[in-house]
């Protein structure tokens, strides 16, 4: 990882379009800071595609996609896009409340078998694994099940392996977040659900344009992310997974969570004034 200083100035100013995790990139204890929002506003006002990406559900995920300043929220992993206002060519969206939109990865029938089977699996999980408790955000959760162990329950990486084992062993993709640790049913993941995005919100091929976005996540569920993007960055709180991580960012901020997003949108927005 190299210190965000060595982020080339074109680099920068030929980036158009930014990728971020929330928690722990966007948010400090739990809460968006008042400067990684501001960033967010800078670059919309400055003509970024901006879109959060997170292991949150739908039902947690539904507020901040009305309020904040971005073009939507891919949650769950990929799995679920929620639109904030109705995106030109986009087909088959259900209206929400607050004026978001959603639409779906799977199809409602592959959604209710997918949520019966992962509701057994989280059963298991919280009998067989001491310690082991769903998030507290799992009312709002359709398409995955998650495992809380570090935001309000403190999992070991020996309890944290036996939830990904188990996981995987009931046929489940499973990732550990910075919180939580998250299971599904389905080919989709935060690379697939940014490509997905884009398509639906924009009707363009990321992987077309994927030099002119930037990424910016923290933890492990984001490797595959700082895999794809040549503009990869974490905050600083990624090395707490960096031994854990196949995929390093290629870039980092000095600062942590909300202060270190604010840290990269500044370099960005610099770039163009040079």
């Amino acid at each position: 990882m190299q210190e965000l200083t060595c982020w080339p100035a074109q680099d920068r100013k030929s980036t158009t379009g930014i990728f971020t995790d929330i928690d722990d990139t966007l948010t400090t204890d739990g809460a968006i800071t008042p400067d990684a929002l501001q960033s967010l506003a800078d670059l919309k006002a400055a003509g970024f595609d901006v879109i959060a990406i997170t292991g949150r559900p739908v039902g947690w995920s539904k507020p901040f996609a009305a309020s904040w300043p971005i073009d939507a929220i891919v949650a769950e992993n990929g799995a679920v896009v929620l639109i904030p206002r109705p995106a030109s060519g986009s087909a088959a969206l259900e209206t929400m409340p607050q004026t978001v939109k959603i639409r779906y990865q799977q199809d409602a029938q592959t959604r209710g078998t997918n949520y019966t089977r992962m509701q057994a699996v989280l059963l298991r999980i919280e009998q067989e694994i001491s310690g082991a408790l769903r998030a507290t955000d799992s009312a709002g959760r359709e398409t995955d099940i998650a495992i809380d162990h570090s935001e309000f329950t403190k999992l070991n990486d020996a309890q944290i392996a036996a939830v990904v084992g188990l996981m995987h062993s009931e046929g489940m993709h499973a990732t550990v977040s910075s919180i939580h640790i998250n299971g599904w049913y389905g080919g989709h993941n935060k690379l697939e659900g940014a490509r997905w995005a884009v398509q639906v919100l924009y009707g363009r091929d990321l992987d077309a344009e994927m030099d002119t976005w930037a990424f910016v996540g923290d933890s492990t569920n984001d490797q595959l992310m700082f895999a794809a993007f040549p503009q990869s960055v974490g905050v600083a709180n990624v090395r707490r997974f960096a031994a854990q991580l196949t995929h390093l960012p290629r870039y980092i901020a000095q600062g942590e969570r909300g202060a270190g997003f604010a840290e990269v949108v500044k370099a960005v927005l610099s770039a163009r004034t040079r």
